[in-house]
């Protein structure tokens, strides 16, 4: 383990964020609402830390692996409890454990919250709650590729660490014009989608902090009722198709700039992924057309909905609590499901779904036909068996956390729906689930223990649960 340059790239994450909090520190001082110390203290701690950490200097330049995905864990984790202390500082939670579940959850881009009424926030801690999914969505070690000189470690290990997705595509051959492209691509549409919410009759204020939310699949809001609270159709329509395209693989928008317009309308994933998504709209339009004043109110809602959960951003605009069981079942579906690997929304990701599919098929085909030497492909391309045995671990890892997560939160008593759907959201990063935690509802009834277990959930869903898990591995840490 390298460890003197683990904590130097841990080091320039934590000045990084120092630098990204310098923008909520000028919305405070904008607004107004006394919150501006609170980011003056955080900046100074993070900036004196990261400093210290940064200036360290690794004789030995050796890589590997495991210390890609130490680092992306350790990051996270150090950036969600440093991110934590502006909502510290500023009094407005009633405990420390609350801070560090607000910001997992910013950063994780899950969007549950423990509080109650985020209308009496300054507007400085509004920002930095959405401004944390825009940087989590992305990537934070994807964006210190992307900007700051080679420290001579492995680029492409620290980005396998923090991508989402069985395998990250490389753009082009050089990882650091992969991430540039990337977060270019990201954004550009981050600032098309604030001038569409602008005209669309938001203030300047909330089309920043929505398009933020929307751009990271997050979900954290400026009103009580989410983005209901606006009752904005233009607005509504607005977000629905951008969280749509959020959820796309960033890998494919570069294929559209090269006019490879077959390659992204022939993606399998792709094609699945708006296939789910209209026929989920068809389902639950029919199911609930009986609760609002007409077919089109019914699909206003539940296209919104929809697109909002299987991309994970959790925004809501009316109480999906309310609907028929079948239309809660299908939300549950997409929230296990979510949207396409390499974009920022969280889940299992529908190209796993497609693998092992076609391996299950593939084996089938070998029962009837066992001389058969038929393979797994994914739009042509061979997926390697390695490929498939780390998907089917995948899967294999998020339902035994799953189950172990709810067993540990069970012990609180609350009802099977909303323990099991606050564990889903949690992993799938989604934000709201059903009953007590539903889109009228939170957090903040569940106890710091639980609040743990889930925080927990939010950093390993949002890592995909290899970075983390190491750091619970003995021989990750030997020499």
């Amino acid at each position: 383990m390298n460890y003197k340059l683990i904590f130097k790239l841990i080091g320039n994450v934590l000045r990084i964020e120092a630098l990204f909090m310098l923008f909520p520190l000028a919305v405070s001082f904008i607004y107004g609402g006394g919150d501006h110390p609170a980011f003056l203290w955080s900046i100074l701690i993070l900036a004196a830390a990261g400093t210290i950490l940064a200036k360290l200097n690794p004789k030995n330049k050796n890589f590997r692996t495991r210390d890609a995905f130490v680092v992306a864990g350790f990051s996270w984790i150090m950036l969600s409890l440093f991110g934590a202390l502006p909502f510290y500082f500023s009094g407005y939670f009633n405990s420390f454990i609350d801070c560090v579940f607000e910001s997992i959850s910013g950063f994780s881009t899950t969007g549950s919250s423990v509080l109650t009424n985020v209308e009496v926030l300054p507007k400085g801690i509004l920002f930095w709650r959405s401004f944390s999914h825009w940087i989590g969505g992305m990537g934070i070690l994807v964006f210190i590729i992307a900007v700051m000189p080679s420290i001579n470690a492995s680029s492409v290990n620290l980005l396998r660490a923090e991508s989402t997705g069985p395998s990250p595509d490389k753009i082009v051959p050089k990882i650091r014009e992969t991430a540039r492209i990337m977060y270019t691509i990201y954004f550009a549409m981050t600032v098309i989608l604030i001038i569409l919410l602008k005209i669309a009759g938001l203030s300047i204020f909330d089309s920043f902090t929505n398009a933020f939310s929307v751009a990271g699949t997050g979900g954290f809001s400026n009103t009580n009722a989410s983005i209901g609270g606006y009752n904005n159709i233009v607005a509504e329509i607005i977000m629905t198709v951008f969280m749509f395209l959020f959820g796309i693989n960033f890998s494919l928008y570069f294929t559209l700039f090269g006019r490879k317009f077959t390659k992204f309308a022939n993606d399998i994933e792709l094609k699945i992924y708006l296939g789910i998504v209209i026929t989920a709209i068809l389902i639950i339009t029919i199911n609930i057309s009986g609760l609002y004043n007409g077919i089109w109110e019914a699909l206003r809602h539940s296209s919104f909905q929809v697109t909002s959960i299987i991309s994970t951003t959790g925004f809501a605009t009316t109480d999906f609590n309310l609907w028929p069981t079948l239309s809660k079942s299908v939300l549950i579906f997409l929230m296990f499901t979510g949207c396409c690997a390499g974009s920022t929304g969280g889940g299992i990701k529908l190209i796993r779904f497609i693998i092992l599919f076609r391996a299950a098929k593939v084996e089938l085909g070998k029962i009837f036909h066992p001389g058969s030497v038929k393979t797994v492909s994914i739009n042509g391309k061979k997926v390697s068996n390695d490929i498939v045995s780390k998907t089917a671990l995948f899967f294999f890892i998020y339902f035994a956390i799953f189950f172990v997560s709810l067993l540990l939160i069970s012990i609180e008593n609350k009802d099977i729906v909303s323990s099991a759907t606050a564990v889903i959201a949690s992993l799938s990063n989604v934000g709201p689930g059903l009953g007590i935690v539903g889109p009228t509802g939170n957090y903040a009834t569940f106890s710091s223990f639980s609040k743990i277990v889930l925080s927990f959930c939010m950093i390993a869903g949002r890592l995909e649960f290899f970075p983390l898990l190491v750091l619970f591995t003995p021989h990750a840490w030997k020499r």
